[in-house]
């Protein structure tokens, strides 16, 4: 077994041993500079102000390593990026992630992909506008949905949902449109798609925004959790739109699917354990422009699933947890 795919059980049971020794590492900020590059999302997203916060903390936090965004197009995209090595570090959706660990569905054959935390959870939104005929999944059956960029995971999840609904075939399919959010909000706002999918975190500012300019209806989603979990595993979960949020009257059930920061297995452990300390120490600055009311914990993000923890990660988990 290497170093980097350590049991979360054994993270959990280890006692603090060279914790000192973990910890002085961080704290020797003496040589070069080390540079990482962290594939992010289109400009404007979620993926990419995380990745702008992160990179900011970082320069922030005195220590000797550079985090350098790189926009791209989201989820499987960086998953690529991050198997050919033209970046080192990730953010993706946990069910992209667990497909390119696995080599499914979008990537051919497994990547040496590894974890360094769950940061939070996105929120799956499928909406239409309020006044139209579209009250459930499969009455898209013959309409346009704005279904998410090529490369991202809102194409994933929405292309799952729809399959799950009979609706990616037969006589009578939806029909896909490959947008971003600003280009699915505008379909939306100017009638040229009758639905939008959308996965990220609550709310989302430009769905606040289009929500007063439009009235919206939020579809209930958290009836297909079991038939996604049965063919997936556990990385979707049931949660729920708050009441409130983008004016809903009361809470809408729906799909949650956590987010995970990844690192190529060949990273070095001192960089990621530097790299997690930022995390930790600022993650409300992290969180505040992606999603509201969320916290980062050790016991949160150390649930990555079947994407194993790199050794860097193990070991600041350790620290942590005593």
């Amino acid at each position: 077994m290497t170093t980097a795919v350590v049991s979360r059980r054994r993270v959990m049971s280890a006692g603090l041993g060279s914790v000192a020794a973990v910890l002085a590492g961080c704290s020797g900020d003496s040589g070069p500079v080390r540079r990482l590059r962290l594939a992010t999302g289109p400009e404007g997203g979620p993926y990419n102000a995380f990745g702008k916060a992160l990179a900011q903390a970082v320069a922030a936090s005195g220590r000797r390593l550079e985090i350098v965004p790189v926009s791209t197009a989201a989820s499987v995209n960086n998953l690529r990026k991050l198997d050919d090595g033209s970046v080192e570090l990730a953010l993706s959706m946990a069910d992209v992630a667990e497909d390119a660990v696995l080599g499914r569905e979008s990537f051919s054959r497994p990547a040496a992909v590894t974890a360094l935390a769950r940061v939070y959870v996105n929120y799956t939104h499928l909406l239409v506008p309020a006044d139209g005929p579209v009250r459930s999944v499969k009455d898209l059956a013959g309409r346009r949905v704005a279904a998410g960029a090529a490369g991202s995971g809102v194409q994933v999840v929405a292309g799952r949902l729809l399959t799950a609904a009979g609706l990616t075939g037969g006589p009578s399919p939806a029909h896909e449109r490959q947008l971003g959010l600003a280009a699915s909000a505008k379909a939306l706002r100017e009638g040229s798609v009758d639905a939008l999918f959308w996965s990220g975190g609550v709310p989302t500012p430009a769905l606040s925004e289009l929500a007063r300019e439009l009235p919206l209806r939020f579809l209930p989603l958290d009836g297909s959790v079991g038939a996604l979990r049965e063919r997936y595993g556990p990385v979707y979960t049931a949660v729920t739109l708050p009441a409130g949020v983008y004016g809903l009257a009361e809470p809408v059930g729906t799909i949650g699917v956590g987010n995970y920061l990844l690192a190529r297995d060949d990273v070095p452990a001192d960089d990621v354990r530097d790299l997690l300390q930022v995390v930790f120490d600022r993650w409300r600055e992290l969180l505040r422009e992606v999603t509201a009311g969320a916290r980062l914990e050790p016991r949160f993000a150390i649930s990555t699933g079947g994407v194993p923890l790199h050794s860097g990660a193990v070991d600041y988990y350790r620290s942590v947890y005593g």
